[in-house]
């Protein structure tokens, strides 16, 4: 048997934190070899402390990407080398290397080549909203949807599981009453049918460390900073306790359902 080995996909340096932090540090504690790739540095990313320039926010946000690595007990991340698109009157229409504009196919041979590499049993990344629907976000979910399908011909056999990371329409509810325009009924899921619900509150350390870790990011001027403290905490409970997932894809039977944890079933004994 392989060493069991999770393979995280994500768009843009502070995505990790937010969405399976606590998951990656719970494998991480228990012998998984954890690889977390980002598509690219953030560089079209809002920095979100007043006053506070930046030369190159590239090298920032892959700075701090890596400290967060740190703070959940992970490798260094891998990056795919493609440019953040941006968002609203940062979008970057023109710039060819953009994750927006790269054909799909192209990430896919990346992601290919990273799985072949790192042999990774679990895969997980954005749902098909890309959880509030950035177009980098859609754009990885499509590409390592279809490079899990495309990479079971492989000599170790294939990553066995695909996971979506999911909020549950509650959680979603919440965030929209905090100002994110999402209607919970689209970027939530009922959570009576979430294939996972792995309790996290054992990480909440490890996960705001990483989240603060993206100081750009989490400034007063972002969402996290001008929330009031009641947001604040409420949010905190429910991202610091629970993190879910759907079901993307499976190589392997389910013999129980909800799933107990990311490995359930996939012959590592004690590991869930």
């Amino acid at each position: 048997m392989s060493t069991p080995t999770l393979l995280a996909v994500f768009a843009h340096p502070d995505d990790e934190a937010f969405s399976v932090g606590g998951t990656l540090t719970h494998y991480a504690r228990q012998g998984v070899r954890v690889v977390l790739a980002c598509a690219t540095r953030g560089e079209a990313g809002k920095i979100t402390v007043p006053g506070m320039t930046v030369d190159d926010l590239g090298a920032q946000r892959e700075q701090e990407l890596r400290d967060a690595c740190e703070a959940l007990e992970i490798g260094p991340p891998v990056f795919l080398d493609y440019h953040d698109s941006g968002r609203y009157e940062r979008t970057r229409h023109d710039d060819p290397k953009a994750l927006m504009n790269v054909n799909p196919l192209d990430v896919e041979v990346k992601l290919r080549a990273l799985i072949e590499d790192v042999q990774p049993q679990v895969i997980v990344t954005f749902d098909p909203h890309g959880g509030y629907g950035h177009v980098d976000h859609l754009q990885m979910h499509r590409a390592t949807v279809a490079a899990f399908f495309s990479t079971g011909h492989l000599p170790y056999g294939g990553p066995q599981r695909l996971y979506y990371t999911a909020l549950s329409t509650d959680a979603a509810q919440g965030l929209a009453r905090m100002g994110q325009d999402l209607d919970p009924l689209v970027y939530g899921v009922a959570a009576n049918t979430l294939a996972v619900q792995l309790d996290v509150s054992a990480y909440a350390a490890n996960k705001k460390a990483a989240l603060m870790a993206h100081g750009t990011q989490t400034g007063e001027q972002s969402l996290l900073g001008r929330m009031t403290p009641e947001e604040r905490d409420a949010m905190e409970r429910r991202m610091l306790g629970t993190e879910g997932f759907s079901i993307g894809g499976t190589r392997t039977a389910l013999t129980n359902y909800p799933l107990s944890g990311l490995f359930d079933g996939l012959g590592f004994d004690g590991l869930n």
